[in-house]
This record gives structure tokens, C-alpha cells and sequence, in this order.
């Protein structure tokens, strides 16, 4: 990992525009008290997967209940909701795969991880109280979302797919994909509400990663201690 070496004259404003300079093309590296966690590409990748899953959600709203049909005015009825919802679910699965391509190689999960596979494990993720040195870049919790999300969008891609050519498939599988359709976005919109409350009131700071591409190094050596010590060479203390 490289540090990237400023003036200590540099006001704290000309530091945090370094950063985000930095952050459009590189990751892991420490640009005076700030550290770049995701670079441009992977920032852009997220927002897209989080636009278009939300395009699905208030355009399928309305074609799946009448008591929600007020959000098809949002997009010009229900008649545009319904031409729109499919493709806004291709677009969804191809922003994932984006993602899967992009994370996949941070995402294998180590024994250490497994705890997050108890329910006592999963409690403390959504409690955070996740105090373990050995926690990397990302942390057990972390790696289980991503592999549920690409679970997930691939379930909803698949049923999607059936519902929306209805007539290449038999009747048992069009049946089964309505039903699954469902319990897969039902999922994965909980997931998506975790996903927003870890990453804004339960760890204030997380977000920035995902906007600025930066975070502190006092979040980093808190949060992550094991990739805050890869990053800054500092060893842990004895």
C-alpha cells in the first residue's frame, strides 16, 4: 500500500480535495488524515445497482397492489409502469453483475466470518457491536449482504424474466415465479433498509465512502481495525 506524501502546510480543504482526487482512480491509500475505501468506479456501480433497484421497486409497487396505485402517477400511470418495470429490472441485473465483477474478489468469507451466519452473529452486525482487531476492509456482515444481494438479483431476474414472457413457460413455473418474485423482492428490500440503517445511524461516516469515495482515519482504525494497519503499515500495539 502506498502513502501518498502532502506539504503539512496544505490547508485541511486543499487535503480533502487530494482525497477525492485520488478516490476517482485508485483505493487504499492514505491522503493526509483521510483514506480512500472505494474508487470512482465502484461508487458509480453501487448508485446505479441503488437507482434502478428503486425504479423496480415504485414502478412494480402499483402493478402489484391497487392500495399503492398513487405511486404509478409518479412515472404517468400505470401503463408506463408497466412497460417500464421490466426493463428498469434489466437494467438492475446488469448494474449487479457490475457489482458481482467489481467486489467479488473482497467478498470470500473467512472462518471468522462465519459467526455472521448465527443469529447471535447477525444481532451483533445490526447492533455493531463488532469489536474483533482481525476485521478487514469489510467484515463478515458486509460479505453476507453482498452475496445475498447477488442471490437476490438474480432471483428477481429470473422470475422476472418468466413473468414478463409468460407464454415460453408452463403454467407450474409461471405460478412458481409470481410467488417468488414476491418472497425475492420482499427480501431484498429488508435487506436494502438494513443496509441503509447500518451504513447511516448505526455507523455515522460510513456513507462519505460511498459519496466521496474517503473516510477518516480514526472511522477506518475503528471500524476496520486489520485494513486500517494494512494501509497505514501501523502495527497493532502489544
Amino acid at each position: 500500500m502506498r502513502r501518498i506524501a502532502l506539504p503539512d502546510e496544505m490547508p485541511h480543504n486543499g487535503l480533502g480535495d487530494a482525497a477525492m482526487a485520488r478516490a476517482r482512480s485508485t483505493e487504499n491509500v492514505v491522503v493526509g488524515d483521510e483514506i480512500v475505501r472505494e474508487r470512482l468506479s465502484a461508487r458509480v456501480v453501487h448508485w446505479a445497482v441503488a437507482v434502478t433497484f428503486f425504479v423496480c421497486l415504485f414502478t412494480g409497487l402499483p402493478i402489484w397492489t391497487p392500495y399503492l396505485g398513487f405511486l404509478a402517477t409518479l412515472f404517468g400511470g400505470l401503463h408506463v409502469c408497466r412497460l417500464l418495470h421490466p426493463w428498469a429490472g434489466i437494467a438492475f441485473a446488469a448494474a449487479s453483475v457490475l457489482m458481482f465483477v467489481q467486489w467479488v474478489s473482497q467478498m470470500r468469507l473467512t472462518p471468522a466470518d462465519r459467526e455472521f451466519l448465527t443469529p447471535r452473529g447477525l444481532l451483533r452486525y445490526f447492533q455493531y457491536r463488532n469489536d474483533d482487531v482481525e476485521v478487514g476492509k469489510y467484515n463478515g456482515g458486509q460479505k453476507l449482504l453482498f452475496w445475498a444481494a447477488a442471490l437476490g438479483a438474480a432471483g428477481l431476474l429470473a422470475t422476472g424474466l418468466v413473468m414478463w414472457f409468460p407464454l415460453a413457460f408452463g403454467q407450474r413455473l409461471r405460478e412458481a415465479s409470481y410467488l417468488l418474485h414476491d418472497v425475492a423482492f420482499s427480501l431484498f428490500f429488508a435487506m436494502i433498509i438494513g443496509h441503509i440503517y447500518l451504513g447511516t445511524a448505526a455507523e455515522p461516516g460510513t456513507l462519505r465512502s460511498m459519496v466521496r469515495g474517503t473516510v477518516t482515519k480514526s472511522w477506518a482504525q475503528l471500524h476496520h481495525p486489520r485494513w486500517y494497519r494494512e494501509v497505514t503499515s501501523d502495527q497493532p500495539k502489544r
